[in-house]
């Protein structure tokens, strides 16, 4: 990314060029991308192409005014962070899917943070959904507070590392360094297997200064001060306004679940 591009992205996000590439700065970079780039998987169900590269990837956030899942927001996130001076390395975690089932490998991207005028290895997560709202010190083995919960980093299996919520787990993070390429073949089955909740439904969620809001199909859900509201929509006028009033997307028509095959069918 040059500097224009730098700059467009961090007017996309509502961020000043930050002085020094230090921990206060990547918070702020964290938190203003969650409350301004939302989770949504609506280019699965418009059948629109992912590109796993850098340039369509920032293109999508900052010149679409899009925001995508995991491999779309950390990927983009990167090459910001990078072009104002961390060094970041892109990582594949697996997502806990039950009390003892792991996601897919390459299930989840996530990003070591390092360089700059930082003094220990950061992990940074802009593509999570609700999760925390600060990068996590990734050497610290202790209680994390955050406005998104309580967290912990703990070692895992193979020189894993298991990331907690309110000790709850996860995902399990590999810590060996990845390509945006090696994603690609996980990112195809989520985009086309049956299996995967990101075709089983429509989603996109943003958090919010008070909370978080999500609109899932025409199910709008707001949360405020811990007070969650559901509000269905009844009209394609309804949910096109709240995809550009909530999140800045204008769409020409009101997503809907593509349907996906299923073997032998």
């Amino acid at each position: 990314m040059d500097t224009a591009q730098t700059d467009a992205y961090l007017q996309r996000i509502g961020a000043v060029r930050p002085s020094r590439a230090d921990a206060e700065a990547l918070r702020e970079l964290q938190l203003r991308h969650l409350l301004t780039v939302p989770f949504e998987n609506l280019s699965i169900h418009r059948e629109e192409d992912i590109v796993l590269e850098e340039k369509p990837l920032v293109d999508k956030v900052v010149r679409a005014g899009r925001g995508g899942f995991c491999y779309e927001l950390n990927g983009a996130f990167a090459a910001l962070l990078a072009s104002l001076g961390w060094s970041v390395t892109l990582l594949a975690a697996r997502v806990v899917a039950g009390s003892d089932r792991l996601g897919p490998p390459y299930d989840h991207l996530a990003l070591r943070v390092e360089g700059g005028d930082l003094d220990e290895p950061w992990l940074a997560d802009v593509g999570f959904g609700d999760h925390s709202h600060h990068p996590l010190r990734l050497a610290d083995r202790g209680e994390q507070p955050d406005p998104g919960g309580t967290f912990r980093i703990t070692d895992a299996p193979q020189g894993d590392l298991e990331v907690l919520k309110d000790d709850d787990p996860e995902y399990r993070l590999d810590q060996r360094p990845r390509t945006l390429h090696d994603f690609e073949a996980t990112c195809w089955w989520h985009r086309t297997s049956p299996k995967s909740h990101f075709t089983q439904k429509l989603v996109c969620s943003r958090l919010t200064e008070s909370g978080r809001v999500t609109l899932s199909g025409r199910k709008l859900l707001t949360t405020v001060a811990g007070e969650r509201r559901e509000e269905e929509l009844r009209t394609d006028e309804e949910v096109l306004a709240a995809y550009r009033i909530h999140f800045g997307i204008d769409l020409d028509r009101v997503p809907t679940v593509r349907p996906v095959r299923r073997p032998h069918e």
